[in-house]
């Protein structure tokens, strides 16, 4: 059996891109130091043209959909939209509260979704971990205590955080994840290349229905559904779940509906990986 170092450098490419963004971030902190070290009098400027360019970079990490600091797949490829199919991940769990219940409705509705599971949760509750794959449908990478300093973590730190899910995630359900969410869909720098020698890649989404902090099921259907398209990829929470006044978990209040209407679209809800392929 292949290492986890050697399984996860076979399946990344050899060397990590830097983006165009953080090239650029680097010609500036560049200039600025000649600029300050030439023109004495000029370091003010220069000092500000740095902390300007670092509050730039820290916007990127708080943006979850930003590609500025890597590559970070927002929707399905063009492929799998004209297929008619979009991604349903579903963040936080498992939960033995809630997850059940998104399985049967799933199932019920006969569409795949993807889980990015919490590892510690998974270690909780691996029965539940091995049934969300036993019935069709994915479990990603979501880190291993969904930290929320995640956005302050080093390399190291990224590093065992993401490689300790891995390792829980591949022993509990028999599959190595390929796709990775950061908590909130923060991060920094220092991510991006950690992903590419883990042979990860980060999944954002399309559009979030924000469940876990709001009660009212329409407010998130609607903005889960408002222009709903081929290609989307849709974020619902089985763990850390809103509830509705009644004390329903938002999600199972807003599966069904949202379920009906990707039926009436004429969409089909895949796993990334499926979503993914070429």
């Amino acid at each position: 059996m292949l290492s986890q170092a050697t399984s996860e450098s076979a399946a990344a490419p050899l060397r990590w891109r830097v983006p165009a963004f953080l090239r650029w971030s680097i010609g500036w902190h560049a200039a600025a130091i000649a600029l300050a070290l030439l023109v004495p009098a000029a370091a003010g400027w220069a000092l500000l043209a740095i902390v300007l360019n670092h509050l730039a970079i820290t916007a990127a990490g708080l943006t979850p959909r930003s590609t500025l600091l890597g590559a970070n797949v927002t929707c399905l490829p063009a492929a799998a939209a004209a297929r008619g199919e979009v991604a349903l991940t579903i963040d936080d769990g498992p939960d033995p509260q809630v997850t059940p219940a998104v399985l049967d409705l799933l199932d019920a509705a006969g569409q795949r979704a993807t889980f990015f599971c919490i590892a510690e949760r998974v270690q909780a509750h691996p029965a539940l971990a091995r049934e969300i794959v036993a019935r069709g449908h994915a479990v990603e990478n979501h880190t291993a205590r969904h930290r929320h300093s995640f956005s302050f973590l080093g390399p190291r730190a990224y590093a065992a955080e993401i490689g300790r899910a891995q390792d829980i995630l591949a022993q509990t359900t028999g599959q190595r994840p390929r796709c990775f969410r950061a908590p909130a869909g923060f991060r920094n720098i220092f991510l991006a290349p950690v992903l590419h020698r883990m042979g990860l890649r980060l999944v954002s989404w399309t559009r979030r229905g924000f469940d876990t902090r709001e009660g009212d099921a329409a407010k998130v259907l609607a903005r889960l559904t408002r222009a709903l398209a081929a290609g989307d990829i849709l974020l619902l929470h089985d763990g850390h779940a809103g509830r509705t006044p009644a004390g329903q978990p938002v999600v199972l209040a807003v599966l069904p509906p949202l379920l009906a209407r990707l039926r009436a679209a004429g969409l089909r809800s895949v796993t990334l990986a499926q979503g993914l392929a070429p």
